[in-house]
């Protein structure tokens, strides 16, 4: 399934969802609206990464559960950045330069989570499964892609070789939300418990056991409606 055809389910079910959970929460019940600041890795042996910036945005439905608990779930868009680190065949002083090349991976997430109120409306710890759906880890300048090269374990890997990682990962997410009812900031921490890197061991390339796990920081704010 294409991230556009996701994206159209997702939504229908989220607001589905929403107007099932008004039906049957008397308590607290909204939809909000967030944006925020991504910090993406992966964490791996088999390549030199370096932690990129980028953004997201989405909706998100908060619903009273039970007692000091409620039920998070939405749908993100994530435009995540990343460094890998090759080598410049083409540098002008005919050298071969070790050099920081930049890919980007946009992605749509599902989260379903759980969120125990310290303070109702004001401090809460979130918790959870986020299903992530990718694309590429593209190269944000195609154009030069044939003059970098990846040296992994002593094998020569074309820079453009990685871009088709695994599409469907699985994460866990852990974080904290503070603010005002209607209008709270939050960070949050989600690792991937399953192998990105693991459709590259399907080409045909020198390595075949490549192993890397996402790592992102997410700062952001959410206003409820």
């Amino acid at each position: 399934m294409c991230l556009r055809n996701l994206t159209f389910v997702t939504f229908l079910l989220l607001f589905t969802f929403n107007t099932q959970a008004q039906r049957n929460f008397e308590g607290y019940n909204r939809l909000g609206l967030q944006a925020g600041m991504t910090l993406f890795d992966i964490n791996t042996a088999d390549l030199t990464t370096r932690q990129g910036t980028g953004f997201m945005g989405g909706f998100t439905t908060r619903g009273s559960f039970r007692g000091s608990f409620d039920l998070i779930y939405g749908i993100n868009f994530f435009g995540n950045e990343l460094e890998v680190l090759a080598i410049n065949t083409g540098d002008a002083s005919n050298r071969n330069v070790e050099e920081y090349i930049d890919y980007s991976i946009q992605a749509v997430q599902i989260n379903f989570l759980g969120s125990f109120n310290v303070v109702r409306h004001h401090f809460s710890l979130e918790f959870g499964p986020v299903l992530n759906v990718n694309g590429r880890l593209k190269m944000k300048n195609e154009d030069n892609f044939g003059q970098y090269i990846l040296a992994v374990d002593d094998a020569i890997i074309r820079a453009n070789e990685i871009q088709d990682i695994s599409k469907v990962n699985f994460r866990v997410m852990g974080g904290l939300t503070a603010g005002l009812e209607n209008f709270r900031v939050w960070a949050q921490y989600q690792y991937g418990v399953t192998n990105m890197l693991k459709n590259l061991n399907d080409k045909e390339l020198a390595k075949n056991d490549f192993e890397g796990n996402s790592s992102t920081l997410i700062f952001g704010a959410v206003v409820y409606f």
